[in-house]
């Protein structure tokens, strides 16, 4: 039998498993579960209706946070020329063409996104095994391959993610941290919801969510109404 602590058997006392809550109840009960001893972050999980396997099915796609995420955002550029100047007053934190290219190959992996310019993709491709498996490669469909380097650096510092479907047909990120006001965690999480909604696949008929529940670090999962 797995052994839970008193903190984690205090917060269940709170919650009703079998109750589905309104989006609103759920962040309001989650701001006053137990606390932990550094800033948790708010989830949100998805289980959808597809079948990953099929290509016309994958769900993909972006959505800016109103409010951020809460944490700092470091960004990787891979470019050059005009672009670096560009990157450098943007602020991204790693900025380079082949020099930054062949220091990824040799393991360095300390940013948590990726921008390139379309000229850059073809030597990308031998970062496909690194960036791929990690979700950092960049990628027209989510804005990350542009020569807008500006605006695309710009989105990412503001609060853009990214979200994609696993194989498990489920979908998971972050909408914030528990810290933050109920009003600006609905409203990220709000805008998650909408925007996955409108990647709905044309192939999928009927339901396209089947569920979805919310967290904060180390805490039960409430599901909410869809």
């Amino acid at each position: 039998m797995k052994i839970r602590s008193k903190r984690y058997k205090e917060t269940a006392k709170q919650v009703d498993i079998t109750k589905i809550y309104s989006l609103k109840e759920a962040i309001s009960l989650l701001k006053k579960m137990s606390p932990l001893k550094f800033d948790a972050s708010v989830d949100l999980h998805f289980k959808l209706n597809v079948d990953p396997k099929k290509s016309d099915q994958m769900v993909r796609g972006t959505v800016i946070l109103p409010y951020g995420t809460g944490k700092k955002v470091r960004v990787a550029v891979f470019c050059r020329g005009e672009h670096e100047q560009f990157a450098r007053e943007a602020q991204a934190d790693y900025i380079g063409a082949e020099d930054l290219i062949n220091k990824v190959a040799n393991g360095f992996l300390d940013f948590d996104c990726a921008i390139a310019t379309p000229d850059m993709m073809k030597e990308l491709t031998r970062l496909g095994k690194i960036l791929g498996p990690r979700g950092l490669m960049p990628s027209p469909k989510t804005g990350t391959v542009t020569n807008d380097i500006t605006k695309a650096i710009q989105d990412v510092k503001k609060g853009k993610v990214e979200f994609r479907v696993d194989k498990q047909s489920g979908v998971h990120l972050s909408v914030g941290k528990i810290s933050f006001e109920e009003d600006k965690l609905y409203e990220n999480a709000s805008q998650v919801i909408s925007s996955l909604n409108e990647s709905k696949p044309a192939s999928v008929k009927g339901k396209f969510v089947e569920s979805i529940s919310i967290t904060s670090t180390m805490n039960l999962g409430l599901k909410i109404s869809i």
